[in-house]
């Protein structure tokens, strides 16, 4: 690969989604004073929200919907009568609080310290806008990217091709010269591979292995391949 500019995703890929997001439901239940096993309830909710985040990622639901209906579910399917109001209240909570966590994957930060020094570097998220903002600054790594494209803004989520061409032309990168790294098979690789970009898969979530492109399984080891 002739690289010249490395685009990030950011949760799962950098930013410790998993171990945040748990940290953030159990300060919440704690607050709501609700008597919830912390593993009961994530083992329910992480399935639950990765079927909301495909359905908002393919543009078939709106956030809204994904905020509350995810938690509905999830307490729904543990027999827990939470009032709408109450998981309306801890749906914004949550995402209030999130970026309040500030865990990365492990060798995020040496990495891009190492990439830094040799590219251009930008981030691609579907996560929304302020959210993934108070992560990146929160977390202390805001600064290593010249330009972030979340999908709030630009209207469209990753796979699309729009989003990657749009952060290829206001970065003013060529897509051969670039390459693209994250955890999602479909929205990652598929869709970044389908615009001309070079990809890196990060397998760390249970993603099948492919033959797409490379795969590597621990953050350091793209020191390796760039």
């Amino acid at each position: 690969m002739k690289v010249k500019n490395v685009f990030f995703d950011l949760d799962h890929t950098l930013w410790d989604f998993e171990r945040n997001s748990a940290l953030t439901f159990d300060l919440l239940f704690k607050n709501y004073n609700l008597k919830i096993n912390l593993k009961d309830f994530l083992d329910v909710y992480v399935p639950i929200n990765l079927k909301y985040w495909r359905l908002y990622r393919n543009e078939e639901i709106t956030k809204e919907y994904l905020r509350f209906n995810r938690l509905n579910d999830a307490f729904t399917e543990l027999e827990m009568h939470l009032s709408s109001d109450l998981i309306d209240k801890i749906s914004y909570d949550y995402v209030d609080n999130l970026p309040k966590f500030n865990h990365l994957i492990e060798g995020a930060q040496e990495l891009l310290k190492y990439l830094k020094k040799r590219y251009s570097l930008h981030l691609i998220t579907n996560g929304f806008r302020n959210v993934q903002s108070n992560k990146l600054k929160n977390s202390g790594i805001d600064n290593f990217f010249d330009f972030v494209f979340d999908s709030e803004s630009v209207g469209v989520k990753k796979p699309n091709p729009l989003i990657f061409n749009h952060a290829l032309d206001k970065s003013k990168s060529k897509a051969d010269e670039s390459v693209m790294i994250g955890d999602s098979y479909e929205a990652d690789i598929l869709g970044s591979l389908a615009v001309g970009m070079n990809a890196i898969h990060y397998i760390n979530f249970g993603e099948k292995h492919h033959n797409k492109c490379l795969i590597v399984n621990n953050l350091l080891s793209i020191k390796d391949l760039l």
